[in-house]
């Protein structure tokens, strides 16, 4: 496993901002750069010095290439610094090629990107600090067995039309859907001394005016977990929790508790 952490020029003037805070911006443009840095073989052997159009196929995406191993995705979170500034961390099961991914996109960077390789290993019992930006979502509408044997026809598709819709959770109810997933995620949270930071994301595909927007719930969790399952907590810090992973959500830092979770380390 690897971590990237990188510092993006945001500029020291809010109101007079440098190209890499507009990018911060478009979610769907930073998870795009984020991929070029997990090109398929053939890509990097055929444009070596990235001239030709980005195709989402060409590169590690979540997508299954014939020349990529399944776990070539990767995690990403935008956490803020003192001074304004921003740092994206980048978790990957494959070694990232970051110079390949800003090689037309170097002002974006304020420094060189940071990388260090971990294996993630945990003990039942382990206290660790942990840091999680999460989209909490749940389904609402689902149509049950029984439903679907005492619906017309017609009933059937009008609920299928709303069937499964995803929303998001209550903030009453933001700790105990954190803690559900705790549970089947090999570890536990103390609901009292968890701390979370509500709000949402809004975003567009492209620059251009009007239109409908995206708006997504977002919420920082922080506190101390403790590992119950040590292999279910690993599958989980490699694969994330919760939705929209492709838009910074899901990755789980964790740190030791004599450190700061600013310090982090896997």
């Amino acid at each position: 496993m690897y971590l990237s952490s990188l510092l993006i020029d945001v500029g020291d003037n809010p109101d007079r901002p440098r190209p890499g805070r507009q990018w911060l911006r478009n979610l769907y443009h930073v998870h795009q750069r984020l991929c070029m840095a997990f090109p398929s073989v053939s890509r990097k052997s055929d444009d070596a010095d990235f001239l030709k159009p980005f195709k989402p196929e060409d590169f590690g995406n979540g997508q299954v290439q014939v020349e990529r191993a399944a776990d070539s995705g990767f995690l990403f979170r935008i956490d803020p610094r003192l001074g304004g500034r921003a740092v994206i961390l980048v978790q990957s099961a494959v070694k990232p090629d970051w110079e390949y991914a800003f090689h037309n996109a170097g002002h974006l960077l304020a420094a060189s990107p940071e990388m260090n390789s971990f294996e993630p290993r945990f003990t039942k019992g382990q206290r660790l600090r942990f840091r999680l930006v999460a989209n909490p979502t749940k389904k609402i509408d689902t149509i049950r067995k029984e439903e679907r044997l005492n619906c017309t026809k017609e009933e059937l598709i009008e609920k299928k039309g709303r069937n499964g819709k995803r929303v998001p959770v209550p903030t009453d109810q933001l700790i105990d859907w954190l803690a559900r997933r705790a549970e089947s995620g090999g570890f536990s949270i103390d609901k009292d001394s968890t701390t979370f930071q509500p709000g949402y994301i809004y975003m567009k595909k492209n620059k251009t005016r009007g239109g409908d927007g995206s708006r997504l719930r977002s919420v920082r969790y922080e506190g101390v977990l403790e590992v119950s399952d040590p292999d279910s907590f690993r599958n989980t810090l490699i694969h994330g929790i919760g939705s929209g992973k492709a838009f910074g959500f899901g990755l789980l830092s964790v740190a030791p508790v004599n450190t700061s979770i600013s310090e982090e380390a896997t």
